[in-house]
This record gives C-alpha cells, structure tokens and sequence, in this order.
C-alpha cells in the first residue's frame, strides 16, 4: 500500500507530470516521469523529503467500476515495491489503456518495469 504522503491527489499536479514529464509506452499502460518537481506558487520549492509520489489514472476505458478497482489495487501494490527505483524529488502517473483490464500483476509488473527503465535509462529488474 501506498503511504498518503506517496500519493498525487490533485488535478494540477498529475496535470504537471503528464504535460511536462517523459512519457513511456508500453502495451497494457503509459507512464508519465517528472524527475523534479516544480517550483510551489508560493515562491518556494516543493518539500522533496516525502520521497517520490505516484498517481493512477484508470478510465471508463478500462472496463466497469469492479475492472477499474482492481487494476488500481494491482498497479498500486506494483508501484509500492518500485519506488525505491525513483528519485526523492519524482513524480509518477501510471495510466491504464484498456489492454490492463484483461491483463494479470505479471503482465503489469513487467510492463511497469520496462516503461521505468526506459524513462530512468537502467535495465529492468528482474522478476523470480
């Protein structure tokens, strides 16, 4: 599970990443990378000590309420085990494409980490 502080919530932040961010592709999702984050309206930085944050997207497209929850629970628990692969100050929206309705944690898990290496420039981890 996700901690609070790990999590995007608001409209303009997932806005930011996935306007301003890297984007990878892969067949069941597409990431969108913010390595930094911005800069607050206030004047000053964002506070970068809550480590990097995640967000999902998981549209109608996906399937019916039941289909969207599961495949944010899965994902949720994927991207749990592979933050530590991001930078304290990154930010993540993992966005589900209808393919992730029909597709199990393997399939996920191993387009997560393809889609995470091409965005970080590192080999994938590999999965026993």
């Amino acid at each position: 599970m996700l901690p609070a502080q790990a999590r995007l919530r608001r409209r303009p932040e997932f806005t930011t990443v996935v306007k301003s961010g890297r984007r990878a592709g892969r067949p069941t999702l597409v990431l969108h990378y913010l390595p930094e984050r911005p800069v607050a309206r206030t004047g000053g930085p964002l506070d970068p000590s809550t480590g990097p944050r995640a967000g999902f997207v998981v549209g109608k497209t996906v399937g019916n309420s039941v289909c969207r929850h599961r495949v944010t629970r899965q994902l949720r628990h994927l991207v749990a085990a592979q933050l530590h692969r991001l930078p304290a100050s990154a930010d993540l929206v993992v966005r589900a494409r209808p393919e992730a309705a029909g597709a199990d944690s393997i399939v996920l898990g191993r387009d997560l980490d393809a889609g995470l290496a091409r965005l970080l420039g590192d080999r994938p981890a590999r999965r026993s």
